[in-house]
């Protein structure tokens, strides 16, 4: 007899099947750009591969136009870094790449080396389901500059994409106004990688389940579905198909009633219901997948209601987004559960987060001595959004105590302002008075922090030495600490449209420093 494993049991029996590592069975060290190698082995042929370096992943804008970002993919680069390694098909691989000469790009010494190569980072993050704010640093890195740079690539692919759909996500279950949301993009998903990794990170952002199966085996996430059109399709007429579905499963039964007449497969799903209840099952609902879904579901409602069905749930699906959710939410839409597929999985309107990865300073480091000056690094550009940042950052998170339900808010904190410092600055990080944050983009607009504010800072310790010093949370912890975050700040930050914008900003003598180096590099002296 085949044993029933429950999603939650699967996942906590098999705690790392949902792992990259366990899911390729191979080292994925060399899921990166060329270029990353290349500048490795620069260091490595010209002995500065043992410099320290500090790198920072932000990124510059808030997704969809909104107010917030929901953090993802701690997860997945926690088991990449645990599981990093060359081994031999790789090393043969790097060994038959060529140069513009048609030698060896690489030497033997050099592969050797990473042969022989062990991460030994300092790595510091924000928590998975963390709520955070355009250039604030999600990832620092500090360590041997070539093992900074070899984690790059890999880093931002896993960060950027999970956190994007998370923030999706987030925005939907907002959208929705509490009602249930369903993840159906699998077979619109970018690959299999992708499905996965968007089904994990729905799921984290706000979705209450999904249709993808892996999924559900992997991570424990709830499994939801029924049947589509070409089960209908298969039958003679939809009455027959309705029932035969009923015959085979009358515990999971919510009709896709679009086939051909909408209205009229809400009649033949009332039928069959009311046959269903004779036997002592229930009818689950009906689900919409095309035409006026606002029109249609208040109808099908009605039709459910005078026929006793009230309970029944009203799924829609086809092409949903946050903006359709909200707009048919106005019009009255009767609609219970939303399931939303290739506009969350794909993040239709925003291709990517564009996170970067930034060196913000290095010093040099001898076998046994250690220069302990730090040399501040940092990009100019004629875009001052892309000017980087210098210094060994951590974000400051201040907030307010508050009564709970204060404001329309559930939380006991009220979030009021977000300040990047240098940790570099003892005063600041052990304590300052009353702060004053800048803003990164437009120096002129600035603001005092309450002296009565209290305060939390939100890098935490992930790595030391390449060692795993993180107590990691279940994914079921990261979504509740998600859905608090969200509860303590403002509700106008968390508006669909034109949000208002949380104070995020460089604390001042961080500033100061900042605009320093880029008049002096760029050949003034700042007055």
């Amino acid at each position: 007899m085949t044993e029933i494993i429950s999603p939650a049991s699967a996942a906590l029996n098999d705690k790392q099947a949902g792992r990259p590592s366990a899911r390729y069975r191979v080292a994925l060290s060399t899921l990166t750009d060329l270029y990353q190698l290349t500048m490795a082995y620069g260091y490595f042929a010209t002995g500065t591969m043992s410099k320290e370096a500090v790198f920072h992943m932000s990124f510059r804008k808030n997704p969809f136009n909104g107010g917030f970002a929901v953090a993802g993919g701690l997860s997945d680069l926690i088991d990449f870094v645990e599981h990093f390694r060359f081994e031999q098909a790789d090393l043969q691989f790097l060994a038959e790449l060529q140069g513009s000469d048609h030698k060896p790009l690489f030497s033997a010494e050099f592969l050797d080396y990473l042969r022989d190569l062990k991460l030994t980072l300092d790595i510091d993050a924000v928590a998975e389901g963390e709520v955070v704010f355009a250039h604030e640093p999600l990832v620092r890195v500090r360590g041997p500059i070539i093992h900074c740079q070899l984690l790059e690539t890999a880093l931002l692919n896993i960060i950027n994409f999970q956190t994007l759909i998370a923030t999706k996500a987030a925005r939907l279950k907002l959208a929705a106004q509490g009602k249930e949301v369903l993840e159906f993009g699998l077979r619109r998903a970018q690959g299999i990688d992708g499905g996965l990794s968007a089904s994990r990170s729905a799921y984290l952002g706000g979705c209450d389940a999904t249709s993808n199966v892996l999924a559900g085996r992997l991570y424990g996430i709830p499994v939801k579905g029924t049947h589509a059109h070409s089960w209908v399709m298969s039958y003679d007429d939809e009455l027959t198909a309705f029932r035969e579905y009923a015959r085979a499963m009358p515990n999971n039964c919510i009709f896709l009633v679009d086939t051909y007449d909408t209205l009229a497969g809400v009649a033949n799903a009332i039928k069959v219901g009311l046959e269903l209840r004779a036997c002592g099952h229930e009818l689950a609902g009906v689900r919409l997948d095309s035409g006026d879904l606002a029109y249609l579901s208040a109808e099908a409602r009605k039709m459910l209601d005078a026929a006793g069905f009230l309970q029944a749930q009203i799924v829609a699906s086809n092409d949903l987004d946050e903006a359709v959710i909200a707009s048919l939410i106005d019009q009255g839409a009767a609609i219970d559960v939303w399931g939303v597929g290739t506009k969350l999985v794909t993040a239709s309107d925003q291709s990517a987060l564009g996170g970067v990865y930034k060196l913000s300073c290095v010093r040099d480091q001898a076998e046994d001595t250690v220069d302990t000056s730090w040399q501040y690094r940092l990009k100019l550009s004629e875009q001052v959004i892309k000017i980087s940042t210098p210094g060994i950052h951590q974000v400051r998170r201040f907030y307010l105590a508050q009564d709970a339900h204060q404001d329309g808010r559930m939380g006991d904190k009220r979030f009021i302002a977000d300040m990047i410092f240098d940790c570099q600055n003892d005063a600041i990080a052990e304590n300052l008075e009353q702060p004053v944050i800048v803003d990164p983009i437009d120096f002129t607009r600035r603001k005092s922090i309450s002296a009565q504010a209290i305060y939390e800072d939100l890098l935490v310790p992930i790595f030391r030495g390449g060692k795993l010093v993180y107590n990691e949370p279940t994914l079921e912890e990261s979504r509740a600490l998600r859905h608090m975050r969200l509860q303590s700040f403002h509700p106008s930050i968390l508006r669909l449209l034109n949000p208002h914008q949380y104070p995020v900003g460089l604390e001042a003598g961080l500033h100061k420093m900042k605009l320093d180096i880029v008049m002096r590099d760029r050949g003034f002296a700042h007055q």
